[in-house]
């Protein structure tokens, strides 16, 4: 069997409880391969050279800022043990507190807290161990030897080992789990064999080469099978992980409870210290309204929020109290993706005139205050092989409107919207303020659109009512994202395999629904992507799969998914952990009496 480990820096691959190399170059000096929040001047993130300057070791596409008096914001102390630490999510709650069950933001953002995968992947995308020790695939890469380390038991008493791998893959592919990002990741692997205690092989019904990927990220967590044997209803209430926390209760619609794990050792290479967390509890409060999270983060009532606004960014920077932490996610850009199933946007023509009508530009600077970048990719800018290509979505209004006079919207009716054959050229865009496009932004997309007599409605949907329009088909434009720290995202969100749900009438992946030659091209060279085990092929498989999707308008691009937290000045070691950007306290400790 090939040997798929990889080297660090030249040395022997340090395990999680090991102490890591020396900082790369161009890193900073102190906790290794770690960034805390630096009260700075803000800086957003993008692809300019002032954002480049803060990609550092073990973060995503970092800024941090509070008081520039402050200087570099280093701790003033040792870290102190002790304290509670609230935080204030404006992310829905999650109906399950296990991640495999579904599969979204909300989930990862708390289970990243009591929950850990097999591998870690570091900001350059390189794959390392974490609860697995190594790897190993056969020669035709159907099967893939997973080692784990024989040193951890979950917080439940269970010992990790080979069984673990085979009931979580399991778990994951019975249908009843209702997963729909998990059972998506493992989708090629057919069986799981124990054997030994401690390796697993898991036999592949063709080659997959981001398997590493999707077992290094929170939704394909390693949990403990006897808490899996309680049942989902059990587990959705309190999952059992090796993480540095564990669910002590969750009040629902108000609350989760979290306390420190006493025998935690199982840190990612990224981690400051070894030991158990230095906080004693974390207070997970639900916070929907932007304003009132603000105030309570103003008023030392929480000290954590996220999702916090551009304008509440920009003050915070003027505040000596705060400090603010943003980071991009890799995946699926945010976007409007095109309903390609039927009119308007079944004509490509049409997809691009909309796409050459709206002013993205302005929007963003208008709406976000200069705080996010625009992309021209479908792959974040910090996704491997992200394709930007601006000259493809840039606005031009006289080529939108000869690609609508060419699509036959030659006529206009009484209030300056094209018509063709007595229908007027209409579409509406599904909102959700949890999908991160304001109705502001939306709004000044209607506006740029109705300039070259395109109707654009915008209805605003609750959480549940959006979900089941989505699955459903029933929409023109939907604002989507997809968070996945692989460009295999793109065999998600663009294969034709997912345009069918995942489960009868509900999700599914691919939301634009392109079929036909195009589209077959596209799954050519995603194919090629997921399969090939040479680097070379895949990157370049990858950009011609993201040049063909350009050109066929099935999304416009946005800006990148953000984590974006507020932080008390107070807080240290907060850091936004690789591979998807989440925030992790297990090197966060209260500087305060």
């Amino acid at each position: 069997m090939e040997n798929r480990q990889p080297a660090y820096l030249g040395t022997a691959v340090p395990g999680p409880h090991t102490p890591d190399p020396l900082p790369r170059p161009g890193t900073r000096p102190g906790t290794p391969r770690e960034v805390r929040a630096r009260r700075a001047r803000t800086r957003f993130p993008g692809r300019s050279t002032a954002a480049v300057g803060l990609l550092l070791t073990g973060l995503l596409a970092l800024t941090a800022c509070g008081d520039p008096a402050t200087g570099a914001g280093e701790p003033t102390g040792e870290p102190r043990r002790g304290g509670t630490l609230t935080y204030a999510t404006g992310d829905v709650e999650p109906a399950c507190l296990d991640p495999i069950v579904s599969g979204n933001v909300p989930q990862a953002l708390v289970s990243t807290q009591y929950l850990e995968p097999l591998f870690h992947q570091d900001e350059d995308g390189e794959i390392g161990p974490w609860l697995a020790e190594s790897w190993e695939w056969s020669e035709d890469r159907l099967a893939l030897d997973i080692t784990v380390r024989d040193d951890v038991t979950f917080t439940d008493g269970q010992q990790l080992n080979a069984e673990t791998i085979r009931e979580n893959v399991e778990y994951i592919k019975d249908p009843a789990t209702l997963s729909s990002t998990a059972i998506l990741a493992v989708e090629k692997v057919e069986s799981v064999e124990v054997v030994d205690e401690f390796t697993a092989r898991l036999h592949l019904s063709s080659p997959d080469n981001a398997l590493l990927e999707h077992f290094a990220q929170v939704w394909v967590p390693i949990q403990s099978q006897k808490a899996l044997a309680r049942g989902m209803e059990e587990n959705c209430l309190s999952p059992v992980g090796t993480g540095p926390f564990t669910v002590e209760s969750w009040s629902k619609q108000r609350q989760i409870v979290l306390v420190r794990n006493e025998d935690y050792h199982t840190p990612a290479p990224t981690a400051g210290h070894s030991g158990p967390a230095y906080l004693d509890r974390i207070v997970w409060r639900f916070l929907p309204d932007h304003a009132n999270r603000f105030s309570a983060l103003q008023a030392g009532e929480v000290d954590v929020i996220d999702v916090i606004q551009p304008q509440d960014a920009i003050a915070a920077d003027a505040d000596p109290a705060l400090d603010t932490l943003i980071g991009s996610r890799p995946g699926h850009v945010v976007n409007l993706t095109f309903n390609t199933t039927q009119e308007p946007f079944g004509d490509r023509r049409v997809r691009e005139a909309f796409t050459r009508a709206v002013d993205v530009d302005a929007a963003l600077k208008s709406i976000f205050l200069g705080t996010v970048e625009r992309s021209n990719a479908v792959l974040s800018s910090i996704t491997k092989y992200d394709l930007q290509q601006p000259e493809v979505f840039a606005t031009d209004v006289a080529r939108a409107n000869a690609l609508l006079d060419e699509a036959g919207w030659t006529e206009r009716d009484a209030e300056g919207y094209r018509t063709k054959d007595g229908r007027r050229l209409s579409a509406t865009v599904l909102q959700t303020e949890s999908v991160l496009v304001p109705v502001a932004v939306l709004e000044q997309f209607q506006a740029s659109a109705k300039e070259v007599g395109f109707e654009l409605l915008i209805s605003q949907e609750e959480q549940s009512t959006f979900n089941e329009r989505r699955y459903a088909w029933d929409y023109d434009l939907a604002p989507m994202y997809y968070t996945k720290n692989s460009p295999a995202v793109l065999n998600l969100t663009h294969h034709t395999d997912n345009i069918p749900s995942v489960i009868e009438g509900g999700y599914h992946a691919n939301n634009h629904g392109l079929e036909g030659p195009e589209a077959e091209r596209i799954d050519q060279f995603l194919d090629t992507g997921s399969t090939t085990a040479d680097e070379q092929e895949r990157r370049e498989s990858y950009t011609a799969a993201q040049d063909a999707i350009h050109a066929q308008y099935l999304n416009l691009p946005i800006f990148d998914q953000q984590t974006r937290l507020g932080i008390r000045a107070d807080v240290e070691g907060v850091r936004l952990a690789s591979p998807l950007g989440m925030p992790i306290f297990h090197d966060t400790w209260l500087d305060r009496p």
